[in-house]
């Protein structure tokens, strides 16, 4: 086992677009619209965490390579009364693909609109009977010369 070798792939512009999405309870999806979230502005920290996220990913996935990254662009939007997706698209120049720093940056977006929503999600016996995070796949992969 080890990280799968490389050294005589050429350098190449790549591409990769992921995405997922987390059901929150219509309450909460309102005070997210009108910024009265205690912990502060819920996607632009939860843009900030995605990007931060993407650069680490080889820090956080066993065997896979570090890459330089030239490019991580997170959008976030509400689709309904209750429902948040998150978009990433990361791009590089390098000698494998960048999805699983896509991936890895709408986990972590996705992850940080739970944590600073879980208090409003609980219910009466402190559980999150509504909140979901789903859908979480790979849209996209390019790669050109």
């Amino acid at each position: 086992m080890g990280m799968i070798d490389v050294s005589d792939k050429p350098e190449i512009r790549r591409e990769a677009t992921a995405q997922g999405s987390i059901r929150l309870k219509p309450e909460t999806i309102r005070l997210i619209r009108e910024k009265k979230i205690e912990k502060g502005d819920v996607f632009s920290l939860a843009k900030v965490s995605g990007v931060l996220a993407a650069k680490k990913t080889s820090e956080l996935i066993p065997l896979c390579h570090p890459l330089p990254l030239t490019s991580i662009d997170i959008s976030i939007q509400i689709h309904d009364k209750s429902n948040i997706a998150v978009e990433a698209t990361v791009k590089a120049s390098a000698k494998t693909g960048v999805e699983m720093e896509a991936l890895v940056a709408v986990s972590t977006a996705l992850l940080t609109i739970w944590d600073m929503t879980k208090q409003y999600e609980k219910d009466r016996q402190g559980q999150y009977p509504t909140t979901v995070i789903s859908g979480i796949r790979v849209l996209q992969k390019v790669k050109s010369e």
